[in-house]
C-alpha cells in the first residue's frame, strides 16, 4: 500500500485526548480541557430551540445568516469600534478551529514563512505545515510571558506572510499589552505581512486588563483578520459556531476557503448566537466577573498547596510551577500522577510547545463550578500530604 499523509500519521494523540481518557479511567476532576461544566444561558439554548420548529433547516447563505454577520458586524463597532461590511466581511464558520484553518488557506503559499509564538494552540503548527508554508517559532518564557521583541523581528524576513497571534493567550493567560501590539504592528507594517488574530477569549478578561485587538491599530484593519467564539463567549463549546471578520478583500478568500471545509454551520444555532451578541454590556461583564472568581478560588488553592502560580489575565486557564512543591519528574509525570493517585487533571504546558519547552508546569482550568474546584483542591490537598512529591519524582 502507498503511504498515507505523512504529517498526519505522524502526528501522535494529543495530550487533551489522553489526559481527558485517563481523567476518565480514574473517575478524576478533569481540569484539563478548557470547558465550562454547565450550560449556557438560557435564552440563548431557548432561542435555538425555538428556530429548530420555523421551518428554516435547510442550507444557509455560504458566508452566515444575515442577522448572525450583521450582530458580528455590531459587536465589534461596539465593542471596540472597529467598522466591519456585515455583507461582505464577515464569515461564520464551524467552530473557531475551523475559521484559524479557513483564514490560514486563504492567506498561504508554499513557501510562504508564519511567524508563530509558543507556547501555541496545537491547530495553527499541523495546519501551517498542511498547507506548505514554513513555521517560524518565537518563544515566550515564564514566568511573565514577555514579549521578546529582538526575537520576534529576526523571525521577520522577506518570505514572511503573515504572523498568528493568540489574545487572550492559551495556555498562559497573557493578554498582549497595548505596547506590545504596537511593536508587532510595526514589524507587520514593515514587512507588509498579515496577521490572523485568535481572539477567541476576548470576553473572558479579569484582573485589570483589557483585550485590545490588533485591527484596532494604525495600519492593521486592512491586513487582520480577526476570529471569534460563540463557543467562549456563551460557554456553549459543543455548539462550534466561530466567525471571521477582516477586510473584504480577504474576507472573499476566506469565504472561498470555509466553501471546501464545512461550507455551512447549522442556521438554528447561527440565529441563537446572534441573538446572544445583542446581549446587554451586564451579561458580558457578569461573565467575565464570575470566571475572575473561579481564577481566584482555585489560585489561592494552589497558593495554599504550596504550589507557584503564574498571573492569568484572560482565558480559562491558570499555569502552576510544580518544581515549587518539590517535584522534578516534569510536568507530564506530575499531571499523571495526579490524576491516578489524587483525581485531578491538568495538561503539561510542555505539549503547547512544539521543541523542548519548559518541563515543570500544569496548567489548570478553572471555568467549573465553584464546588468542583473546591473538591479538586481538596483531593490535591489529601494527596500533597498523603505523598511527599519529591517521592514521587
Amino acid at each position: 500500500m502507498k503511504h498515507a499523509n505523512a504529517l498526519l500519521t505522524n502526528m501522535g494523540t494529543t495530550i487533551f485526548t489522553v489526559m481527558s481518557a485517563l481523567a476518565v479511567k480514574h473517575n478524576a476532576i478533569n481540569l484539563g480541557q478548557g470547558f465550562p461544566d454547565t450550560e449556557g444561558p438560557e435564552d440563548i439554548v431557548r432561542t435555538a430551540a425555538d428556530a429548530l420548529l420555523d421551518g428554516c433547516n435547510q442550507y444557509p447563505p455560504l458566508t452566515g445568516l444575515p442577522e448572525l454577520r450583521d450582530a458580528v458586524a455590531a459587536a465589534s463597532a461596539r465593542f471596540y469600534g472597529i467598522e466591519i461590511d456585515s455583507a461582505s466581511g464577515v464569515v461564520v464558520t464551524s467552530g473557531a478551529t475551523e475559521a484559524i484553518t479557513a483564514s490560514l488557506m486563504a492567506l498561504l503559499n508554499p513557501g510562504d514563512e508564519v511567524v508563530l509564538i509558543e507556547p501555541l494552540y496545537d491547530t495553527y503548527l499541523p495546519v501551517v505545515k498542511m498547507l506548505g508554508a514554513m513555521p517560524k517559532l518565537v518563544r515566550l518564557e515564564p514566568p511573565d510571558w514577555a514579549l521578546p521583541r529582538a526575537e520576534l523581528a529576526a523571525a521577520f524576513g522577506p518570505k514572511t506572510k503573515l504572523l498568528m497571534l493568540n489574545s487572550p493567550m492559551n495556555p498562559t493567560g497573557k493578554v498582549f499589552s497595548q505596547d506590545e501590539l504596537a511593536f508587532i504592528a510595526g514589524l507587520l507594517r514593515r514587512h507588509d505581512a498579515y496577521a490572523v488574530c485568535d481572539e477567541v477569549y476576548e470576553h473572558l478578561v479579569f484582573s485589570g486588563a483589557k483585550h485590545v485587538p490588533l485591527a484596532t491599530l494604525p495600519g492593521m484593519a486592512e491586513r487582520s483578520l480577526r476570529i471569534g467564539s460563540a463557543g467562549k463567549t456563551f460557554s456553549l463549546t459543543g455548539w462550534k459556531v466561530g466567525y471571521v471578520s477582516g477586510p473584504v478583500p480577504l474576507m472573499a478568500l476566506v469565504a472561498k476557503a470555509h466553501q471546501n471545509l464545512t461550507f455551512a454551520t447549522p442556521p438554528n444555532l447561527q440565529r441563537a448566537v446572534a441573538y446572544g451578541l445583542a446581549k446587554p454590556d451586564s451579561y458580558f461583564e457578569k461573565l467575565a466577573a464570575g470566571l475572575e472568581e473561579r481564577k481566584d478560588l482555585l489560585d489561592a488553592g494552589l497558593k495554599r498547596l504550596g504550589f507557584s502560580t503564574l498571573p492569568a489575565f484572560g482565558s480559562y486557564f491558570i499555569t502552576a510551577d510544580v518544581s515549587s512543591l518539590g517535584f522534578e519528574g516534569g510536568d507530564v509525570a506530575f499531571c499523571e500522577a495526579i490524576t491516578r493517585q489524587a483525581g485531578v487533571a491538568a495538561i503539561p504546558v510542555s505539549a503547547f510547545y512544539a521543541g523542548d519547552g519548559p518541563h515543570h508546569y500544569a496548567r489548570f482550568a478553572f471555568c467549573k463550578q465553584f464546588h468542583v474546584l473546591e473538591e479538586a483542591l481538596r483531593r490535591l490537598e489529601s494527596w500533597v500530604a498523603a505523598r511527599p512529591l519529591t517521592a514521587l519524582a
